[in-house]
């Protein structure tokens, strides 16, 4: 996936924030029958960064719909150039957005691409009538007497 020069893969993804381009969104066809996860696993000041708090913020949305920006990370070149995320789990849609800073910052991470089970069957459906009845009914275990 490559939009406005930041690409998305399984392999190496990444996308780089500056002065000139604050934000990044990673979004996916809404139409798309398959679950997508985005995991950011570094951020880091690159060549021409200025030692200056650089904050990145994520943007996506909460259980009710609502905008939420979270800073992930405060990087100062002198201190603090890089941070690892440790494959923090997002879903798409998501912004990444320079709240502070100049940058150049890199963010890197992977997409997954999971395809959704079809939720319509029922569970015995694989199973013949023959194959039904030969399943052992689940009984409660019974207690052991200790020997004494």
């Amino acid at each position: 996936l490559h939009v406005h020069g930041c690409s998305f893969s399984d392999l190496f993804p990444g996308c780089e924030l500056t002065a000139s381009t604050k934000s990044y969104t990673f979004q996916v066809d809404e139409e798309d029958a398959s679950d997508h996860i985005l995991a950011l696993s570094v951020v880091c000041l690159t060549d021409g960064a200025k030692d200056e708090c650089n904050v990145v913020e994520v943007v996506g949305r909460n259980h009710e719909n609502q905008e939420i920006a979270v800073p992930v990370a405060n990087l100062k070149l002198s201190c603090q150039p890089l941070l690892s995320l440790d494959n923090f789990k997002l879903q798409p849609p998501v912004t990444f957005r320079l709240a502070a800073g100049s940058g150049p910052v890199h963010l890197a991470g992977w997409h997954q691409i999971v395809p959704r089970e079809d939720a319509s069957f029922e569970e015995d459906e694989d199973l013949s009538d023959e194959e039904k009845e030969e399943l052992a009914p689940i009984v409660p275990a019974r207690k052991q007497r200790r020997q004494q």
